[in-house]
């Protein structure tokens, strides 16, 4: 049986390829050949290669010297981002299992027993001190890879809790909590986009900080990083206060926000009109002028959001109905004080908000001297509702654009709230388990650049036509495996040759699609 020559690896762990090598031909014991070691190989090899074309390790290289420590930082941050994009864990189980379990001690050379969680702990603290010029690397290469525009800054916050108390931490506060956990405490990250959802960079709230107050802040950081250039700021009605845009208006800038509901009542009119712009089946636009003459409104009209309106006025106007009735009964029969039933209705039409115009509800002293509840339906208020369902508001100064491209330009916020998906599910930013400020910052710092990663394989599964999601094409490439082959030959000796699976068709496919090549083998070694 043949096997290539490889000349024997000092100090443990090798991680140099080669591909030509002249045949060493030796007899081997076939009955006693095995397999021992498989390891992942194949995320942890496309992370790396993805790093390598967007040159973080460079960047690493260069920011974050070896000193005296016989393994660099830069290495130990490799390894933090790289488990990050294969697979979320805490750097406890990063060191003392997931590591060694996969071919990353091959592919960079660091043996497991060198790797533990307090250097993982150290290294982002190394790290973070380097996240600005990082962002400005990461948008330059990845404008030079992609072409990407950069014609539309989106905005937009989220928030991920804590699992402790992060008494330590004073950006741990609690507040909104956009995932459902408001008995813990958060922070909020504002994270900026471009339109095909490259992210340009992030920053940090402590938890009870609104939306509203944070863009300013925002802003400043993009234009004192990138400078003032002519671009769109994109942004929901949670950002629009008449503060924020006398900001934006300032020196120039423009900007596409969702305008406050309270506003589409002053367009009645308008709504009225049949000269809408079908924009496609079910949404239609039209452009009206602002008051000053300065800015435009876009009303917007949505078949499937007037219908999901819809169904929710009638749910909440027949729960209002119904627990007034029992309330009436209940009147009836037993003397309640005047106070009380006038909380339970204020406590009813709270709960109830969404249909709670509808109803004009009085509460008084009923001839026997307990309470008794009358109350009428507001027609107006049903016939606007019935109107504006479906109805909603943008805001812009851009004047140069039709309606459709301005509606199309605020509907790519999309592209932020995925990107917070994507961070929350596959990369498990939530829940946040450091309890230091510094560390949180940096945990978040190491999420962001594995979604930058994945963002990158997103675009080249986009480019080879393998469509926009790359999270299929990972788990693909991911069940590659690297495994020793042992190899007993008839003096007594044994080769050890590691090799990668060879991959199945559909594999092949994809790596071919993505003109990707995979290494075929390790240097042996010999024991």
């Amino acid at each position: 049986m043949g096997v290539e020559n490889a000349a024997e690896g000092s100090g443990g762990v090798q991680r140099k390829l080669f591909d030509d090598v002249k045949p060493e031909w030796v007899e081997v014991n076939v009955n006693e050949v095995r397999v021992e070691k498989i390891k992942d190989f194949g995320g942890p090899w496309l992370g790396l290669e993805l790093m390598r074309r967007l040159e973080i390790d460079r960047f690493f290289r260069d920011h974050m010297p070896r000193g005296k420590e016989g393994i660099g930082w830069a290495e130990i941050a490799k390894i933090l981002v790289l488990c990050r994009f294969c697979r979320p864990s805490s750097e406890l189980h990063i060191a003392e299992h997931f590591y060694e379990k996969t071919a990353l001690p091959d592919l960079l050379g660091i043996a497991p027993e060198r790797v533990n969680n307090d250097r993982l702990y150290r290294a982002l603290d190394k790290l973070l001190p380097h996240k600005a010029d990082l962002e400005k690397h990461l948008k330059d290469k990845v404008g030079a890879l992609f072409k990407v525009d950069y014609d539309l800054y989106l905005y937009d916050v989220t928030s991920t809790y804590f699992e402790g108390q992060a008494k330590s931490n004073p950006s741990a506060r609690h507040g909104h909590s956009r995932d459902q956990r408001g008995d813990c405490k958060q922070v909020c990250i504002g994270l900026v986009v471009t339109r095909d959802g490259f992210p340009l960079g992030y920053e940090i709230f402590a938890g009870n900080r609104a939306d509203v107050t944070t863009v300013e802040e925002i802003i400043g950081t993009m234009e004192g990083r990138y400078g003032k250039a002519n671009r769109i700021w994109v942004m929901d009605r949670g950002m629009a206060s008449e503060t924020n845009f006398n900001f934006l208006n300032q020196e120039g800038r423009r900007y596409i926000l969702g305008a406050n509901r309270g506003q589409l009542k002053q367009y009645e009119s308008e709504l009225l009109k049949e000269d809408w712009l079908v924009v496609h089946s079910g949404l239609e636009v039209k452009l009206v002028d602002g008051p000053d003459g300065k800015e435009v409104f876009i009303l917007c009209r949505s078949k499937d959001r007037a219908e999901k309106e819809k169904a929710m006025h009638d749910r909440f106007e027949q729960r209002i109905e119904d627990a007034l009735m029992q309330m009436a009964k209940g009147c009836e029969k037993r003397k309640y004080k005047v106070k009380v039933i006038e909380r339970r209705v204020g406590k009813l039409l709270g709960k109830n908000s969404r249909g709670a115009g509808l109803f004009d509800v009085e509460v008084s002293e009923s001839p026997s001297g307990g309470a008794q509840i009358t109350w009428t339906q507001k027609e107006k208020w049903r016939q606007w509702s019935q109107l504006s369902e479906g109805c909603y508001m943008l805001r812009s100064n851009v004047r140069d654009w039709s309606p459709e491209e301005l509606w199309k330009a605020y509907i790519q916020l999309t592209e932020a709230e995925n990107a917070f998906r994507i961070h929350k599910s596959d990369l498990s930013v939530r829940p946040v388990w450091h309890q230091k400020d510094e560390r949180v910052q940096a945990h978040i710092l190491i999420c962001f650049l594995a979604y930058v990663l994945w963002k990158t394989l997103g675009r080249l599964c986009h480019k080879a036509g393998l469509g926009d999601e790359p999270r299929k094409v990972l788990w693909e490439l991911a069940q590659l495996k690297l495994t020793d082959v042992i190899l007993p030959t008839r003096n007594g000796t044994e080769i050890r040759l590691r090799r990668v699976e060879t991959p199945d068709t559909h594999q092949r496919i994809l790596l071919q699609r993505l003109k990707l090549s995979l290494p075929r083998k390790f240097e042996k070694r010999n024991l």
